[in-house]
């Protein structure tokens, strides 16, 4: 993927804090998408799956919004930061995403609130509680803030064998079409009728997150037309799609395979709604709560 260097004041870098989350966390708040199922070290994937709810964690610790915490920590300065590529190619992609759906908004005659990019080391605090990075990336809609570890770049590639950059763009705008789906309300709907219908919770959270990568791809879609994409980064987004599959990631963790507790989709599933937002690059291609969609 062809992109550049840019500024963002929606990004904010809090990497040099001291962790806001440590441990796991527990109780119950609001954030959805977490890793994308993937919860990078897999021996979580039970904790997350005995949840059932669709999210990587669910917290309300009370410790607030960590982005607007006190003693905001100075930026790593960027002759010592060793992540440095990436997290200016993680900007370029959430600001390239983020900029896209702003245009599908305004052209729809729709408000849109733009959503925020943290980076994090190790633990940190939000408005929906403490989390460690152990939950992978993922969206809370209570600041509004997609939280990005980047040291999970290495679990995505590493572990889940599903490495390139064009996977780790697929990973940031899976989690910004939470916010699209924010702002839109469906989250809120979803979460309403998971209260409502507990027996269809983890079939409404599915239904959530394919939405999520189908919205992936339709941004994939407006990167094919403005020319960046390059040879294989399809592929890429696709070997990342099917690697966090609710099947894979559960064989790999437990050695076998419980339907009835998928929250995120199988491996096929995810390609297949990816790839239907890339080829269509139309958001209304992402009706994913239709009966006969999945």
């Amino acid at each position: 993927m062809r992109w550049r260097r840019v500024r963002n004041p929606d990004v904010i870098d809090r990497r040099g804090a001291r962790s806001g989350g440590a441990g796991l966390p527990v109780g119950r708040g609001g954030a959805v998408g977490g890793g994308l199922g993937l919860v990078g070290v897999l021996v979580v994937l039970a904790l997350q799956l005995l949840g059932g709810n669709g999210a990587a964690f669910n917290v309300d610790t009370g410790l607030g919004d960590g982005v607007s915490a006190p003693g905001q920590p100075a930026p790593i300065p960027r002759s010592e930061d060793p992540e440095r590529d990436l997290k200016d190619f993680s900007t370029y992609v959430f600001t390239d995403a983020q900029r896209t759906w702003e245009q599908m908004f305004r052209r729809a005659g729709q408000p849109y609130e733009h959503a925020r990019l943290v980076l994090y080391r190790g633990g940190v605090r939000t408005a929906c509680g403490a989390a460690s990075s152990a939950v992978g990336p993922f969206y809370c809609p209570g600041d509004q803030v997609v939280y990005l570890d980047l040291s999970f770049y290495g679990e995505l590639h590493n572990r889940l064998g599903a490495g390139g950059d064009f996977a780790w763009a697929y990973v940031i705008a899976h989690e910004l079409g939470h916010h699209v789906q924010q702002q839109l309300g469906t989250s809120a709907e979803v979460r309403e009728l998971q209260r409502d219908n507990s027996g269809e919770a983890n079939e409404l959270s599915v239904r959530l997150e394919l939405q999520a990568d189908c919205y992936a791809g339709v941004w994939g879609n407006s990167v094919y037309k403005q020319g960046d994409l390059e040879k294989g980064d399809v592929r890429e987004a696709l070997r990342a799609a099917g690697a966090v599959g609710d099947d894979r990631l559960q064989r790999q963790a437990t050695g076998s395979i419980d339907p009835d507790s998928f929250t995120h989709g199988t491996s096929e599933q995810r390609r297949s709604w990816f790839e239907r937002g890339y080829e269509n690059g139309d958001p209304d291609a992402c009706d994913t709560f239709s009966p006969d969609q999945i």
